[in-house]
């Protein structure tokens, strides 16, 4: 039964692509969800129009860092301050709140793994790691043992079913679609997670936020990493591998050495900024060596890339993974969460895992996510993986095999 507040005048249009019909057979009262909450806007919502749709709704909240770095700057996530916004608003909806400290396990399995990946000369990517992992997983296995029948997120992303079950898709707004983050969510994890707000767009959530006389709904979006809130990441790698900041080479990748750099940690492949050396022209940082502890630049040109191949991989497709390279299976990928999904076919590169783009991509950098998408009009996620190595387009560099 969908209760007053939900029928209040105009909340039917702000409300049009929310998914409140989780899916069970049974009433709402006695379906109970657990909420994650951030202490934003968007989860807040959730927890919010689902109690107000009818449901059993625990809010939990995650103590993941140490926040008494992060309340220095507004708009890092996870802060103590937005446990307490999770905890008022459930106050406020009259719905049990918990906060699980789970600093132990974000600190192994997000920070440990975000240090070990720049020194390896990659480009990490922390959300990916904990949505995988502390959130997806821990947090996951936690609501169950709270006798929940599923755990709803804020996430902007849709899950629709499909002939052979729940399947992952695009939100309905692309500017806020974070399907590049949760590529690594699985078949069974899929089955449990519920996505409300995947159909609407952030205008919509914050009316809605407003609608129900949330306080949270003005609070602006977390834009840093939440253990980097001031955005000087190399010194929370200094902090967890001290002596990481070695110096070494920057060479040219015709051989030349053009200067000194002090530390790979302070480099990614697409860089063009800071590098402190001047050649005349144009360079960019095209990859990083960091058991030579050496940063190779070179032409713009040089970050154009043919083929990657992907390690960790999920895959939600029909096919298996395996047969999907076999075949030549063709796909959309998405290298950056920033960039559109680019056409081409999934094959082996080196004997993994892989994907061949139709035409070359830019600035592809090991570390990060090839996130795989539907050809057609790229809604449905088919999974991803995090890139090992990449094929080069340029003929300045020796290719890799690409198996097919």
């Amino acid at each position: 039964m969908i209760t007053d507040a939900l029928n209040a005048p105009g909340m039917k249009e702000i409300l049009a692509g929310a998914d409140l019909d989780l899916g069970f057979d049974k009433p709402r009262s006695e379906t109970r969800v657990v909420a994650a909450m951030s202490g934003g806007v968007d989860s807040t919502v959730v927890a919010a129009l689902l109690h107000h749709a009818g449901y059993d709704v625990v809010g939990v909240t995650l103590q993941l860092y140490d926040h008494g770095a992060a309340l220095k700057k507004q708009g890092a996530c996870c802060a103590g301050q937005d446990i307490h916004d999770a905890r008022r608003a459930c106050d406020a909806l009259g719905i049990p709140h918990y906060v699980l400290d789970y600093e132990s396990r974000f600190k192994e399995q997000v920070m440990e793994d975000f240090a070990d990946t720049y020194l390896a000369g990659s480009t990490p990517i922390p959300c990916v790691r904990c949505n995988q992992t502390v959130k997806f997983r821990d947090l996951l296995e936690t609501s169950k043992d709270l006798g929940a029948d599923c755990m709803a997120t804020g996430h902007y992303i849709r899950r629709v079913m499909g002939a052979d079950g729940p399947e992952l898709a695009r939100a309905a707004d692309p500017d806020k679609d974070q399907s590049y983050f949760l590529f690594a969510t699985t078949h069974e994890q899929l089955d449990y997670l519920r996505f409300p707000l995947g159909g609407m767009n952030k205008e919509s959530t914050r009316k809605a936020a407003s609608a129900l006389g949330l306080e949270v709904a003005a609070k602006p979006d977390s834009q840093d990493i939440c253990f980097v809130p001031d955005g000087k990441y190399t010194a929370i790698v200094e902090k967890l591998r001290p002596g990481s900041g070695r110096k070494g080479e920057i060479v040219h990748m015709d051989g030349r050495v053009l200067g000194e750099h002090d530390g790979v940690i302070k480099y990614t492949v697409g860089q063009r900024r800071g590098l402190g050396v001047a050649t005349g022209e144009p360079i960019y940082v095209v990859k990083i060596d960091a058991g030579k502890r050496q940063v190779i630049v070179g032409p713009r040109e040089a970050l154009e890339t043919r083929a990657l191949s992907m390690g960790e991989s999920n895959w939600l497709g029909a096919q298996s993974l395996e047969e999907a390279c076999a075949s030549n299976t063709p796909a959309l990928a998405r290298v950056r969460s920033t960039r559109p999904p680019k056409s081409g076919v999934m094959t082996l590169v080196n004997g993994q895992p892989g994907f061949r783009f139709d035409d070359a991509e830019e600035g592809v950098a090991p570390g990060q996510a090839c996130v795989l998408y539907s050809t057609g009009d790229a809604s449905r996620v088919l999974g991803g993986g995090f890139i090992t190595g990449t094929v080069s387009a340029y003929d300045a560099d020796p290719a890799p095999r690409v198996d097919a």
